[in-house]
């Protein structure tokens, strides 16, 4: 299975609906504030329709729901960990990426064996508020040593100007979400997006669980 290098996240279906037809082939769906019965139902439209374009949707956080509506992929940050069940995500068939804001955090991730590792913020990012300043494009050249193959996504701050330099600090993929949503001209962004990302490189290959350590030794990147 292959990511795109293009990763945004949105909090609705309406927005699915405007990305996939324009070709993001990488998504997210974070919803924090919905009952559950409505939420099941916007997560099985959306895994339809992600599987309609060809994309490949991530459900933040709700991984029950994710398993119940036959979703390939889920993403929890370091509170979801707290309560996730992550054997009975691995046993539905889940890929997993996790988030990391700093080295004790990143140890935890990777003793999850993670099919990516998110590190941010990489810049002020004003979507809410965090305990850890900005991680800056140095963390994320550090944060691919520890990782090795496991694919690493920026995010935080990123805009399509700063992407080019995510890249060259070692990202795999670049996830976007108010450079879209507050833009505006929210479709014309997406593009601009895809564009800026699919010139970067091809897209990266997630590899089988491999489990790490952050205190691993550094592999070289090829």
């Amino acid at each position: 299975m292959t990511l795109d290098r293009f990763y945004p996240v949105f909090d609705g279906l309406n927005w699915l609906q405007r990305a996939l037809p324009l070709g993001v082939k990488l998504v997210q769906l974070r919803i924090k504030d919905m009952q559950e019965t409505a939420l099941r139902g916007v997560v099985t439209k959306a895994q339809a329709l992600a599987r309609a374009h060809g994309a490949i949707l991530v459900v933040n956080d709700h991984w029950r729901t994710a398993i119940d509506a036959g979703c390939d992929w889920v993403h929890l940050g370091q509170e979801d960990l707290d309560d996730a069940d992550v054997s009975a995500i691995r046993r539905s068939g889940l890929k997993l990426g996790i988030s990391t804001h700093d080295h004790a955090e990143l140890q935890r991730a990777l003793s999850f064996t993670p099919d990516y590792v998110a590190l941010g913020p990489i810049y002020p990012t004003i979507l809410k508020k965090m305990k850890w300043d900005r991680q800056g494009l140095d963390r994320v050249t550090e944060w691919k040593r520890l990782v090795g193959d496991i694919p690493l996504v920026a995010i935080g701050g990123m805009s399509v100007e700063r992407a080019a330099g995510a890249f060259a600090a070692g990202a795999d993929i670049v996830s976007a979400v108010t450079d879209i949503t507050l833009h505006d001209d929210p479709d014309a962004r997406m593009r601009a997006w895809l564009a800026a990302t699919r010139r970067a490189a091809m897209p990266v290959s997630s590899p089988c669980p491999n489990p790490g350590r952050a205190d691993a030794p550094v592999r070289t990147r090829r």
